[in-house]
Formats: structure tokens, C-alpha cells, sequence
């Protein structure tokens, strides 16, 4: 009889378990169509946040976004911090049922590299100091130089020039994941339709209706399947900010991708519990095309700067956390404290008037305007935002300074900047890792997101030597003077720190309170019932 009861109570505990984590979906919305699903030519936060679930790096990060093994089951790192080497899970496996191997690892870095692949991110293995990785992407050496190479078919070994301190961090970010070279050789740039993609992380791809949704099932390959609760999760592209939230407020979304800022205080009244705000390792801010004249000259680059009132787009504008940015780095980084440049100093009268100053200096008046487009991506919030700046500019400069606004799809956006076919645009970044680099190293020489084409050998000289510098007190001093240098050449434009607020269910359990990075990973979600 007491064992009767025995059996009972474990029973009903192992019902209420599966009860808490039942079969279950999820609907995301997602901002953006993805550029693409390829992690190795892959760009942007829509793009990461679907092939986070598709794939696994050798590094993951848990919920908090700290960093654990994920690909790899352990590693050890060479007295001198120069050789690592990764053990791969003896379970990893591909969905198509193969083993993932070291060989896997070594071709998508070397691809990552590779002039002739032209990925957006091939500077990205250029600051993870891989060894020859720089002299690669200039033309220097061979791909099969890259400082890769498998041992075995579950052992990897990467060599770096010098000691990287953020290394570990850094290969958990999507485009250091692996992909099938078989698969890729046999389908070429249709690799990745649904027909054909194969991939080692929780999810695989299902569906993919181009500027409608991305379906994702659970993999029954992966080795942690049973602590993935969610068994299919539906990607959203909906840029509109408003129609987003309709269709979250009529119940076909369960996760905002970011909520209108005007309907902030409204839904932290009526519905409380389900506003999630985070801070994160990110800043907003405006290019220059510092190619095209008049954004050439410095005066004219800091007067527009100055002219923004940055606490009334903050708190007014936003109002959802966001924190008014004078610097390029943000305060949240690990370690880092942001430098206060003269002009944060200043009243905003006092920036008003030296920015009208620097504007006349440089031969800009009412009679002679600066007329220029500001480029925008298509999105509710990005249009206020260039709406309340242009707003300012106009009041500031008293008709010296006439903007048109210039909105476009996401994947022509990306392309107007990279090309240089704008004049200012708007632009944000996301850390790819909680350290000050992540955002500094935008503005080097020759950077692919260097889209204001700023180049100042000194900034250059210091990034180097900052990467160099294995104490983190002496590498943050020297980041400070680096970003000291943006707010003195004034490159790019900062506008606010972000924050990140959306509207989540309460039926979705699992949403972290802390994620600096923002990057929310649906296996560390589940459906409460």
C-alpha cells in the first residue's frame, strides 16, 4: 500500500511537470525579413535571432547571456593564451543525422575568411585575433593559412597571433557557427531553403514564406533535446511597430519585437506583467558619409551633433529606458566606464549656439542651406525618431539646415549604406560581445560596417594597441581616449543607449531579467500551462 502511494505521488509529479512544459509553439515577431539564414554571410538582429535556434557555435551563452560550452564539450588554452583547443560533443549532430566534426568548425571559419566568399561579418574573425586572419582579408596570405585545423574528427585547435581576452565570448556569436560543406557544395546559394538545409542547433527550418514567416520544429537531433519545451516557434516579419502590437493585442503573437515607444505608459498600466524592458550593449546613432561633401568637414559633423537634444529624444521621443549617448560605447559594458566628453558638459543652449557657430564657420546660412536625405530603414520608431531630430535641426538652425526623410526596406537599406548612397543615416548596433571593442572597432579603417568611411590613424593605433593589452583596467583607459577621439571627430552621430522593451505573455515562461546582449534564445523559453 505505501508503495501504491509511492508510484501516486511520482505520478502526479511527473504529470505536473509535463503539464508545466507541454507541447507547445511560440510566435515571435521579428522586425525584418532576414537577409539571409547562411550564419557565415548573415548581418543583422532579425537574421541572429532565427539562426540562433538553427545553429550552435562552440560557445553558447545561457538565458543571463553568459557564456557556456555549447558545441564543445570542454577546452583547454595554451599558457601563453595564444592556442586553444576544443573538444566537440561526441553527441553533436547535424539534423540530417551526421556527426559535426572539427573539420566542420575549420571549413566555416576558413569560408568566413575566404576574399571570394565576401561575407559581411569576415571582419568579425579579424578581431577575434585568429593567427594570418587580418593578412587573409587584406590579400596577404592563403585561406588555408587561417589559423584553424582540425586534429581529429572531434578535436580543433585555433591559434591566435596574441592573447584576445574577449576570445571565448566572442566565438559564441552566429557567424562562428558551422555549416555542412557537403550541403553547400551540392545546393550552392539555395543551401539554405527548407528543402535542403541542414543544421546542428535545437531547431530545424520547416517553412520559409518570404516576407511572411519563418517556421521552425525542434530537432530531434540535437543533444539537448529534452531541455528544449518549445516544439515550434513561428518568426514574424512585421516592421510596423503598431501592427505588431495589434496583432499581439488580438493573440497571434506571443513575443513583441519591440513595442511602439507611444504606447509605453499606456501598456505598463493595463497590462504590467507583460512589459519586459533590458538594457543592453547597444547604441543608436546617425552616419555621416564623410565622402560626400559637406560631411567632410568636422564643423559641420559636430554642429548637427550638437544641435540634437538628446534628453527630450530620450525621455520624450523613447521613453522606455533609453539613456541620452554622448560617447559611442555604452555605460552597460562590462568593466567600462563611459569618458564625458567637453560638449556633454554644456547646457543644451550652450550646444545650440556653438553648433550655429560651427555651421556659419563652415559657410552654412540661411541663404546658403546644408539640404540633405536622412535614410531611415521602415519602422514606426526610426520615422519619429528622424522626425524629432529633424524637428530640432530645423528650430536650431533657423532654415540653415533643410532634411528629407528617406525610408526603405530593410535588405536596400543595409545596401544604400554599404555603398555609400546616402548622406546621413540612421544606424544602431547590438554588442556582438559585452566589451568595449565591439562597438570601437565600427569606426577602423576598412571595417564593412565603417559606413561613414572614417579613417584616423591614431584611433586606428590605439584600437590595436587596446587588443594587445591583456590588463583590463590599462585596455579600458585606453578605450575611453579612443572613444574620447569619436566625440572629437565626430563620425557618426550618437543618440541614445538602448534599451530593449517589448511585450511578452504571461503564458511564456523563461524571459531573462538580465541579458546585456539581448540575445533571447527560444530553447530557454517554455509555454506555462
Amino acid at each position: 500500500m505505501y508503495l501504491g502511494k509511492l508510484l501516486k505521488l511520482a505520478f502526479l509529479v511527473l504529470f505536473s511537470i509535463t503539464s508545466l512544459y507541454a507541447s507547445s509553439e511560440l510566435v515571435r515577431g521579428n522586425g525584418a525579413e532576414p537577409t539571409t539564414l547562411d550564419p557565415t554571410l548573415g548581418e543583422g538582429v532579425p537574421g541572429s535571432n532565427v539562426m540562433r535556434d538553427l545553429y550552435e557555435t562552440l560557445m553558447t551563452e545561457d538565458s543571463e547571456g553568459n557564456v557556456i560550452l555549447g558545441q564543445a564539450e570542454s577546452y583547454t588554452i595554451s599558457d601563453d593564451k595564444t592556442i586553444y583547443t576544443f573538444k566537440i560533443r561526441k553527441d553533436a549532430k547535424w539534423s540530417n543525422g551526421d556527426d559535426v566534426t572539427a573539420a566542420d568548425f575549420e571549413y566555416s571559419f576558413k569560408r568566413g575568411v575566404d576574399p571570394k566568399v565576401a561575407a559581411k561579418y569576415s571582419w568579425y574573425f579579424k578581431i577575434l585575433g585568429i593567427k594570418n586572419g587580418a593578412d587573409i582579408l587584406d590579400g596577404k596570405k592563403p585561406v588555408d593559412s587561417l589559423g584553424v585545423k582540425a586534429l581529429d574528427s572531434k578535436t580543433l585547435e585555433i591559434t591566435l597571433s596574441k592573447p584576445i581576452p574577449y576570445f571565448l565570448i566572442g566565438i559564441a556569436h552566429i557567424t562562428t557557427a558551422p555549416v555542412p560543406k557537403k550541403v553547400i557544395e551540392k545546393f550552392g546559394k539555395k543551401w539554405t531553403n527548407p528543402k535542403n538545409i541542414v543544421t546542428n542547433g535545437p531547431y530545424v527550418l520547416k517553412e520559409w514564406v518570404v516576407n511572411e514567416k519563418i517556421v521552425l520544429v525542434k530537432s530531434d537531433k540535437y543533444y539537448a533535446k529534452n531541455d528544449v519545451k518549445i516544439d515550434k516557434v513561428t518568426f514574424l516579419p512585421i516592421p510596423e511597430q503598431t501592427t505588431e502590437l495589434n496583432r499581439y493585442k488580438a493573440g497571434e503573437i506571443d513575443y513583441l519585437y519591440e513595442l511602439p515607444k507611444n504606447q509605453y505608459k499606456n501598456l505598463v498600466k493595463t497590462i504590467p506583467n507583460e512589459v519586459k524592458v533590458l538594457g543592453r550593449v547597444g547604441t543608436y546613432y546617425y552616419y555621416l558619409n564623410m565622402k560626400k561633401k559637406p560631411f567632410d568637414d568636422v564643423r559641420v559633423r559636430r554642429a548637427l551633433s550638437y544641435g540634437v537634444n538628446r534628453d527630450i529624444l530620450s525621455e520624450k521621443v523613447l521613453g522606455t529606458g533609453e539613456i541620452p549617448a554622448y560617447t559611442f560605447v555604452p555605460d552597460i559594458v562590462s568593466g567600462y566606464t563611459a569618458p564625458i566628453p567637453e560638449y556633454q558638459k554644456w547646457t543644451q543652449k550652450q550646444r545650440d549656439e556653438k553648433a550655429r557657430e560651427l555651421l556659419a564657420q563652415a559657410g552654412i546660412t540661411k541663404s546658403n542651406p546644408l539640404k540633405f536625405e536622412l535614410l531611415y530603414n521602415t519602422s514606426e520608431q526610426h520615422k519619429r525618431n528622424a522626425l524629432a531630430i529633424s524637428s530640432m535641426w530645423k528650430k536650431v538652425f533657423k532654415g540653415a539646415v533643410i532634411v528629407t526623410l528617406k525610408n526603405q526596406e530593410w535588405k536596400t537599406y543595409l545596401q544604400e549604406k554599404k555603398s555609400g548612397n546616402y548622406e546621413v543615416a540612421r544606424a544602431g548596433w547590438i554588442g556582438d560581445y559585452n566589451e568595449a571593442s565591439t562597438m570601437l572597432d565600427l569606426l577602423t579603417k576598412g571595417h564593412s560596417s565603417n559606413n561613414s568611411f572614417y579613417s584616423n590613424p591614431k584611433y586606428d593605433k590605439l584600437m590595436n594597441e587596446a587588443r594587445a593589452t591583456t590588463d583590463e583596467s590599462k585596455r579600458n583607459k585606453l578605450y575611453q581616449e579612443i572613444d574620447l577621439i569619436v566625440a572629437e571627430d565626430m563620425p557618426v552621430i550618437p543618440l541614445f543607449q538602448y534599451s530593449n522593451a517589448r511585450l511578452v505573455k504571461e503564458r511564456v515562461g523563461g524571459y531573462p531579467k538580465v541579458n546585456p546582449l539581448g540575445a533571447i534564445y527560444t530553447k530557454h523559453l517554455y509555454i506555462k500551462n
